[in-house]
């Protein structure tokens, strides 16, 4: 006699099934863990609790912090206006002062030539011809970015302006006084571009 065979089909496994699946559709979970049927967003706020309310001395706190918060943004502002204002004051004068110290070493190194067109001048070698109108146009354009000579006879001695090369002992001065120019200074505005060499009287 033979075993029966067991014809019983196989079973299908069974799938778990999560809790999400089988929390009806249109209910939300509350805190303690209850359902409640929630059909919008008002009965799903509704269903998560009532708003906490603030205290009046909370109120009054959330409120000061705001208005420290918009004064100090308000004077970071301010601080990063009046750096930029700074920086842009600081960027013009370093400008300013490299575009007069690049005039002054132009002018510099063209001052023995206008010193040659005034011995030139002197001797009476400018009285006629082109040399006048050159001499002319350089001196007019010297004049525009303001160089201006100085060291002239008579003029109370300033050791800014002159270079003293000899010393003359003289009864009727009071004070050192230029006796003769020997070469003549100049000034770019207020920028000593060269001393004036002169002769000086000194009280004797």
């Amino acid at each position: 006699m033979t075993d029966a065979k067991n014809d019983t089909p196989d079973e299908e496994p069974v799938q778990p099934v999560s809790d999400e699946s089988t929390q009806p559709q249109g209910e939300a979970t509350s805190e303690d863990g209850s359902t409640a049927d929630v059909d919008g967003v008002e009965d799903l706020v509704e269903a998560e609790g009532p708003d906490i309310e603030l205290s009046a001395e909370d109120s009054a706190i959330l409120d000061q912090a705001s208005v420290d918060l918009v004064a100090d943004m308000r004077q970071d502002m301010l601080r990063a206006q009046a750096e930029l204002v700074n920086f842009r004051k600081r960027v013009e004068r370093d400008r300013e002062a490299n575009r007069d110290a690049v005039i002054a070493e132009v002018i510099r190194a063209v001052l023995p030539a206008l010193d040659d067109l005034n011995r030139a001048e002197t001797h009476g070698d400018l009285a006629e011809g082109p040399m006048t109108v050159i001499a002319q146009k350089l001196r007019g354009g010297f004049d525009r970015f303001g160089l201006t000579q100085v060291g002239a006879k008579g003029d109370v001695f300033d050791p800014k302006i002159h270079d003293a090369i000899v010393q003359l002992p003289t009864a009727d001065v009071t004070v050192n006084t230029v006796a003769d120019v020997i070469e003549p200074g100049y000034l770019l505005g207020e920028r000593v571009l060269r001393a004036a060499k002169v002769a000086v009287s000194v009280p004797a």
